[in-house]
Parts: structure tokens; sequence; C-alpha cells
């Protein structure tokens, strides 16, 4: 993709994002933005799922997919790895306790077979 089409494209999402919080603070509503701390929760959250911990919210059902909940965790620990001395304290505490509980939880799920 051409460079001034991906710099008219991000100039128009910030435009975007803008006028949406805005709106929000001018109706009195909330307006949710991104944290390092939700993202990881989300993705702990897929793993809980992923190693049976957890119902799937879309299928109802508990199941268990190893494959996905080890990638999931691999992934945690590539984030850990890029952010090195890049996170707050509590986002760091949260990034290795996760990993941690999630590789603990891993094992004794792997080990149930």
């Amino acid at each position: 993709m051409d460079e001034e089409v991906k710099k008219k494209i991000d100039e128009n999402w910030k435009d975007q994002v803008e006028n949406e919080k805005r709106k929000a603070f001018q109706e009195n509503q909330k307006y949710y933005e991104p944290t390092f701390s939700i993202f990881l929760s989300s993705l702990v959250m897929q793993t809980m799922i992923a190693l049976g911990k957890l119902e799937n919210p879309i299928t109802n059902k508990i199941e268990k997919n190893l494959d996905q909940a080890r990638f999931l965790i691999d992934t945690i620990a590539l984030l850990k790895e890029k952010t090195k001395n890049n996170l707050t304290k509590e986002e760091e505490n949260l990034l290795e306790d996760s990993l941690a509980n999630l590789r603990m939880l891993y094992v004794e799920v792997r080990n149930q077979f």
C-alpha cells in the first residue's frame, strides 16, 4: 500500500476516534480506551478457555485445545520479551504472574491426559 494512502487512512482513523470520544463525553457516556492490562487480560481469558478452565462464550461449553493454549502462552511470553523495560511495574507484575500461572495450569492440564 502506498505510504500516502496509509498516512491518509491513519489520519482518518485518528479523526474518527477523536469524534467518537468527543461524542461520548458530550452524551455523558463511557468511552473505553485500550490498556495493556485489558489486552493482557483478554489473552489470559482466551488461554483459560483453551485450557478448559472457562466456558467458551460462543459454544457455551467447556472445551480444551492445548495447541491453542500453548500458542497463546507463547504469545504472552513473546509480549514479555518485546515489552521488556517498557512497562509499568504493575503491568510487568501482571504479565509475569499471568504467564507463570498459565504455564502451571498448562502443565497440570497436559498431565491429565
